[in-house]
């Protein structure tokens, strides 16, 4: 089976030859091809070249185009700052008030500077890829984008005073991972990867209020226009777990902390939990069998649609010969 094949395959609970291996590469990515990550989140070619030698050196099923959460928000209008080897960040909000949101317009992916640029990258890697390997694309979830633009400190601090404010953000956010879904769809992604960090810091409550709506409407129109979904939320969700399978993703990512047996309960037989050794303690300070041994405790707790990858993105000082362990202890599980 082809990577394209073992994905699509499992994630309809089909036999597969291995287990699909789903490991996020970013920063380990631009330092494995001798690139700056300021290069790899600003010119496609460095970040196509960077998944396109990962995949075919450490075995992985899928072609990511995931690289910083701040594309939309400097589409958006926000002042980015590009550290040579450190993540993009805003130099100040977007929005210094609430009040702000009447200047906000949903952007054009195609016009603004780095989501074209993730445009084409999406279409490089799926002309590369052809029907060996499916490419991912990727979008911030409307919470954590809301963040983006007003600062997680002054967001926190919203959802409580000005509850209707920050749903209109959220509505605008919302529009615009819309626009950027589907256009990399266009492009030639199959599957979408939508990054929603912050709504890991928010209880059960909070989270249907303020994510869950917004990821569903996302994940409903990926769908429509004949995309995948995965739903990528860092953190400790356990308990909000059993509303995040709710959502319609046809994966979930789950961080290290979180209880992948449950995680494969609640998703059944129609979605794929994703995950979920840890990649620091693992992948990053570990041995070549800590690794090993970590992929098949991973296994062991994993359903017939299940996918293997650390909780979240690969450290980029992780020893080469570790992450090619995740590969091994895959074949050498299917025998």
């Amino acid at each position: 089976m082809n990577s394209y094949e073992r994905l699509f395959a499992r994630m309809q609970g089909k036999p597969v030859d291995r287990v699909p291996n789903n490991c996020i590469i970013m920063g380990f990515g631009a330092k494995y091809i001798g690139a700056s990550y300021r290069e790899f989140v600003t010119d496609y070619r460095v970040l196509a070249e960077a998944a396109l030698r990962c995949r075919e050196d450490f075995d992985l099923d899928i072609l990511s185009v995931i690289s910083d959460p701040m594309r939309e928000a400097e589409a958006f209008g926000s002042e980015i700052v590009f550290p040579e080897n450190g993540v993009p960040y805003a130099t100040r909000p977007l929005l210094q008030e609430l009040s702000d949101i009447s200047k906000l317009k949903v952007f054009s992916p195609e016009a603004s500077r780095r989501t074209n640029d993730r445009l084409m990258a999406v279409r490089y890697l799926s002309e590369q890829a052809g029907s060996e390997c499916a490419v991912q694309g990727w979008v911030e979830g409307a919470f954590a984008e809301a963040c983006d633009l007003r600062d997680l400190y002054n967001m926190m601090i919203d959802v409580m005073l000005e509850p209707d404010a920050v749903k209109d953000l959220l509505e605008i956010c919302t529009e615009g991972a819309i626009r950027f879904a589907l256009a990399q769809i266009k492009a030639g992604a199959r599957i979408i990867g939508i990054g929603d960090a912050a709504a890991s810091l928010i209880g059960p409550q909070m989270y249907m209020e303020f994510a869950f709506p917004y990821e569903k409407r996302l994940i409903d129109e990926i769908h429509k226009a004949g995309g995948k979904a995965k739903l990528h939320i860092c953190g400790n969700i356990n308990k909000i777990l059993d509303m995040v399978v709710e959502t319609g993703a046809d994966m979930i990512d789950c961080d290290w902390m979180v209880d992948f047996k449950r995680a494969n309960e609640l998703c059944g037989t129609t979605i794929s939990a994703c995950g979920n050794f840890d990649p620091v303690a693992v992948l990053l300070e570990g041995k070549v069998e800590t690794v090993k041994n970590a992929v098949n405790t991973c296994l062991a707790q994993s359903s017939p649609t299940s996918i293997i990858a650390a909780g979240c993105e690969v450290p980029p000082d992780t020893p080469a010969e570790n992450l090619k362990a995740v590969s091994q202890a895959l074949w050498e599980a299917a025998g």
